[in-house]
């Protein structure tokens, strides 16, 4: 039988390995905790990289004069 493994998303094994790893790891009190600073530190950065698409706005004493 020829396996090749994808290189894509875990599967439902490998999850569930990673889960009781960190369950016995870290307990069953503090996951929540790390869930949410992770889930926190998610949406920072997402607000930190949607800003960076943003321009720049200069006012008019540092813009450039085009006469």
């Amino acid at each position: 039988m020829n396996y090749t493994p994808a290189l894509g998303m875990p599967g439902t094994q490998e999850l569930i390995i990673v889960l009781v790893i960190l369950l016995l790891l870290f307990g069953g009190k503090r996951l929540p905790q790390l869930a949410k600073g992770l889930g926190k530190s998610i949406s920072e950065f997402k607000r930190g990289t949607a800003s960076l698409d943003e321009p720049v706005g200069l006012d008019e004493a540092t813009q450039p004069q085009l006469d």
